[in-house]
């Protein structure tokens, strides 16, 4: 038996034993649970799911088969929900809503840990990761192309929001790599600076330590009065899109959120390079501004792109609490699903920045294990 795979299945037969999808009147109404066995071809699927769960718990199982069977597993699923969608709406009816239940986020979990696993399990290269993720990216794109869940809530609320919702896709781009890119340009020079300069180490990351320590909600309402003084004190603040709400304050207090990891990040990598290494190349004639281009900096890259990673996700999903104060990006969504009481409109901000958030660490963990490699 497999612990791992007697886990997954217990965690997928809860899910199987639980509604799948809520069918509601409106968008904003509790609705009633129905489980996949009410559904056309329902009991044939919750046994094809119930066969790949419990083969899970079998300990000799090939790892390129547990792959498949959580990636098969993982699509019907989603597709099960399409199926339930398309079924339980009445043909014209805009007003109903279909959207997933705790069974069919159960279900998710349970396959998405027998994949994450499987993964594990079968230790493939990094090339291979690469194309497992792009493999991941083209399945889905596939499945939301083809309109099989068309009829789910999340994807009629994206329908009567497409325009909007595009904008603000781009709004919370903006937001997580700005803030990031500010943060680079800034942190990288400090952590050098504190490098080379050990007395200031303490006072310069004991402030950001203090940044870093206030919530993230009540330091985008600090900026609104900061920046809202600002803009009207200071002649052609505001003409510069200096502003106590919008995009501005999000950008500034997204950027300070990212500098502890960026300047701790850069002092770590920089202080990891071996003394000999620094001594051997200025004994080679190199100066010092050559040994920290040439030398210092390729061999911190691996903890520089830690430092990425850990921005890049910290801060979209941060981005969502910009949509309190003006700033845009998906939580536009997420606030305005809350005020109306829609929770599907707040899972079309939730998911997407879910889903931009861990492709982004994938795709970052990639690199660094890139990184690593390259370093010697």
């Amino acid at each position: 038996m497999s612990p791992p795979g007697v886990l997954f299945a217990l965690i997928g037969t809860a899910g199987l034993a639980l509604p799948l999808v809520q069918f509601k009147p409106n968008r904003i109404v509790t609705g009633e649970g129905i489980g996949l066995h009410a559904l056309p071809l329902g009991l044939p699927l919750a046994a094809a799911l119930c066969g790949l769960l419990l083969a899970t718990c079998l300990g000799r199982w090939p790892a390129a088969l547990r792959l498949a069977a959580a990636v098969s597993g993982f699509v019907t699923v989603i597709l099960s929900l399409g199926l339930a969608a398309s079924h339980l709406t009445p043909e014209g009816n805009t007003i109903a809503r279909v959207s997933p239940a705790s069974g069919f986020w159960l279900l998710l979990l349970a396959f998405g840990l027998m994949l994450a696993d499987a993964v594990g399990r079968l230790r493939p290269s990094l090339a291979m990761r690469w194309l497992m993720l792009a493999a991941a990216l083209g399945l889905v794109a596939a499945i939301l192309a083809s309109g099989l869940l068309d009829g789910v809530s999340v994807m009629r609320e994206y329908a009567s929001r497409r325009d909007l919702f595009g904008r603000e896709a781009q709004a919370h781009l903006m937001l997580a790599f700005g803030s990031l890119g500010a943060a680079l340009l800034v942190g990288i020079p400090a952590g050098i600076a504190i490098f080379q300069a050990p007395r200031w180490r303490g006072p310069v990351l004991g402030v950001l330590n203090i940044l870093q320590t206030i919530p993230s909600l009540a330091l985008f309402g600090i900026m609104i009065p900061v920046f809202g003084w600002v803009a009207a004190s200071l002649p052609g603040a505001a003409r510069l899109g200096v502003a106590g709400i919008g995009v501005f304050p999000a950008l500034v207090a997204l950027f300070l959120y990212s500098l502890l990891p960026v300047v701790s990040n850069t002092l770590a990598g920089l202080s990891g390079v071996p003394a000999a290494t620094r001594d051997a190349a200025l004994g080679l004639g190199m100066t010092r501004p050559q040994v920290l281009a040439q030398v210092l900096v390729p061999l911190a890259l691996p903890v520089l792109l830690a430092a990425v990673r850990i921005v890049l996700v910290q801060n979209i999903g941060l981005a969502v609490i910009a949509g309190l104060i003006g700033g845009g990006g998906f939580g536009t969504f997420v606030f305005q699903g809350l005020n109306q009481t829609a929770m599907d409109l707040v899972l079309l901000g939730a998911l997407p920045t879910i889903a931009l958030a861990l492709v982004a660490g994938i795709a970052l963990d990639l690199l660094i294990q890139a990184a690593h490699r390259g370093t010697p």
